[in-house]
């Protein structure tokens, strides 16, 4: 199974991130990609909530959707769409934060709404608080797929190893976990839980990443650790592409799940306990 992870340093602007996106997305292709993946909030990277709901669109108008949809059907391969901002039509305006599978025929394969929302205060000058911009989804994802079978998650969710448990006791073989990590946390935190995931739940583990200072048209430039990685079933770290925007190509040889799970079969090893 080839795969290609698009790390980006997206802008606020959706109209100037999309070519820049499209041309890694063929790349990737040229390069025998099958599976392409690329990071949480592809189309903008904003940390204005005004801003980030003022460029967002319904699912149905976005253009960034649209045309990726397209490149996925012109190009044959199975695109993840790590996560986009969408309109929802909520009273209090605030949107999803939603991945998109797609299918080598463009059709949308699957849908999944960022559940975990990143309401933090790494320090005093670094503040995020996710849900006053994005209302939580509530339901965990898997899908079959002829390379593979794919549990979805969005950046947040790496700190909940009870979702990525359960999306391996579903099937799933490969977990992607796009993301816009922050810089605050990343250097420590971002490579051993992608590893700590994978060990866990005998999946490989691919993380295509936002990296960067990404500039803004208004309010504060937001920065994102970069490092996107790709982790085997036994943890092992397979690439690393550093702090550059740019494509990496990676291959998975999923007989290595099967076997990460017959040495520890942890899966399978669930028991009921009283407390505390």
């Amino acid at each position: 199974m080839r795969v290609g992870l698009v790390q980006l340093n997206a802008s606020d602007d959706p109209d100037a991130n999309l070519p820049v996106t499209r041309d890694m997305v063929a790349r990737a292709a040229a390069e025998g990609a099958q599976l392409v993946t690329t990071p949480e909030v592809t189309s903008c990277v904003s940390a204005d909530r005004a801003h980030q709901q003022r460029v967002a669109r319904p699912e149905n108008d976005d253009r960034t959707l649209a045309a990726l949809r397209d490149d996925a059907a012109r190009l044959g391969l199975w695109l993840h769409i790590g996560s986009l901002g969408v309109q929802m039509g909520d009273a209090d305006g605030r949107l999803a934060n939603r991945g998109f599978l797609i299918g080598p025929d463009g059709a949308i394969a699957a849908r999944y709404d960022k559940i975990h929302m990143f309401d933090v205060q790494v320090s005093e000058t670094e503040t995020y608080r996710e849900s006053g911009t994005y209302r939580p989804g509530a339901r965990a994802v898997t899908v079959d797929t002829p390379l593979a079978k794919i549990g979805l998650t969005i950046c947040y969710d790496l700190r909940f190893p009870s979702l990525h448990r359960a999306l391996a006791q579903a099937g799933a073989q490969v977990l992607l976990s796009p993301a816009a990590f922050s810089p605050g946390t990343g250097p420590a935190h971002w490579q051993p839980l992608l590893q700590a995931r994978a060990i866990e739940t005998g999946c490989f583990v691919l993380a295509a990443a936002q990296t960067g200072r990404h500039q803004a048209s208004v309010g504060r430039a937001r920065s994102s650790h970069g490092h996107s990685l790709a982790v085997d079933p036994w943890g092992q770290v397979l690439l690393d592409a550093g702090t550059e925007p740019g494509v990496s190509m990676v291959t998975l040889d999923l007989d290595r799940v099967a076997q990460a799970r017959g040495k520890v079969p942890s899966l399978s090893h669930d028991r009921a306990f009283d407390g505390p």
